[in-house]
């Protein structure tokens, strides 16, 4: 299955997140900003419409699939065994499932008189557990190792305690959906699951794209009355699925095996683009675009433009040789779940002191152009995080 595939990071691959993550970073920012174009907003759920901003999380999951064949092949080059393999893709979705439904109870339906801290604290308590639990120790001993880990997780159970939600402040924490980062996970563990059982062939791959959009049309169909509604209710965890395994599929046309020629490679992804943007053009009659509903029309044509744009780094970087500019996204590219958190914490912090941007900042072109500033400025940070040895890996 893995034949062929390096244990090595991918620069381009890598180049590719680092440039999600900043666009993430600056669109997140963006959506406080006021008197901007409608094409650096996300389109409304019935629009049949998107703009680079919708495409952001279909690259992260594009790119999560990307990354599925190397790190299974790395975690079976240090010696894994299938149970310590299966036990490993197990705990990181664990992990995604634990950070997306906590992250998404700090956002909303928060009670905050009946809680014992203000929201803003407990959300920088969570912060500072989500560290200790998921840096990378390597100089310190296990037995401090676990101590700093074991008293994240019990930060993180009294956080969980103590969190009150509802209008009467009698609920507790609930995944009232869950959140980006648990949609993340959901589809990291199913693409691992299809990746692992057909052996990274890509028809069966491939069936299975067709098979999630299949899935995904049936629960789009079936009348909620249906006895069938609740086996087909999961469609957007499908539609999330497929753009993973579009992910993996790309991957394995540009780095299994040595057999083609790189000018076959490309010849293979223009191929593959083509065929991306053809089925979301026959299904956009029926299923109109909108990351809101995770429409497959959405996912196909997310996953035809990384397909592009990954196509021109690979060339850019991987053949050209022109990898320089790629040494300031490197740090994020390595680093994504502490990149994606640095911008949470500085909102915590500032509602924890009741601070808030000028308004100047978040108006027109000057809104823009501080999202800019502060998207770079959290990427800059993370090095520096790095140097003080925080660095996140789940």
């Amino acid at each position: 299955m893995d034949n062929g595939l390096t244990t090595q990071r991918i620069l381009s691959i890598d180049a590719l997140r680092g440039i999600t993550i900043l666009t993430m970073i600056f669109v997140n920012e963006l959506a406080g900003v006021h008197g901007i174009p409608a094409w650096m907003k996300h389109m409304p759920a019935d629009a049949d419409a998107m703009t680079f901003v919708d495409a952001v999380f279909p690259a992260f999951l594009f790119i999560v699939g990307m990354s599925i064949p190397f790190a299974i092949a790395s975690r079976k080059a240090k010696g894994d065994s299938p149970a310590q393999l299966q036990g490993h893709i197990l705990f990181r979705t664990l992990g995604l499932l634990v950070l997306g439904v906590f992250m998404v109870n700090a956002e909303g339906d928060y009670n905050e008189a009946a809680m014992p801290i203000p929201i803003g604290v407990w959300s920088l308590l969570f912060y500072v557990a989500v560290i200790l639990i998921w840096n990378v120790y390597n100089a310190e001993s296990k037995a401090l190792k676990y101590r700093l880990r074991a008293t994240g997780v019990i930060i993180l159970i009294a956080l969980a305690f103590i969190y009150r939600g509802g209008e009467d402040g009698t609920e507790y924490m609930k995944p009232h959906w869950w959140g980006i980062l648990g949609l993340i996970g959901w589809a990291y563990l199913l693409g691992c699951i299809c990746y692992q059982a057909f052996r990274g062939n890509l028809i069966a791959l491939s069936a299975t794209v067709v098979f999630c959009i299949g899935y995904y049309a049936l629960g789009r169909t079936i009348e909620h009355a249906s006895p069938w509604h609740v086996l087909f209710s999961q469609g957007g965890h499908a539609s999330h699925t497929s753009l993973v395994l579009m992910g993996i599929i790309l991957s394995l046309i540009f780095f299994h095996g040595k057999s083609m020629t790189n000018q076959q490679r490309f010849n293979a992804a223009a191929v593959y683009a083509v065929v991306l943007i053809i089925g979301g053009v026959l299904l956009r009659p029926y299923f109109q675009i909108s990351k809101i509903h995770a429409t497959p029309s959405w996912c196909l044509f997310s996953a035809a433009a990384c397909v592009v744009i990954f196509s021109f780094l690979y060339w850019l970087i991987d053949l050209k040789k022109v990898s320089g500019w790629t040494n300031f996204i490197k740090p994020a590219a390595s680093n994504p779940l502490l990149t994606y958190i640095i911008p949470f914490v500085v909102y915590a912090l500032m509602e924890t002191f009741h601070l808030h941007w000028p308004s100047f900042l978040r108006e027109g072109f000057v809104g823009i152009l501080w999202s800019l500033v502060f998207a770079v400025a959290v990427m800059s940070l993370v090095p520096v995080l790095n140097r003080m040895k925080i660095r996140l890996q789940l």
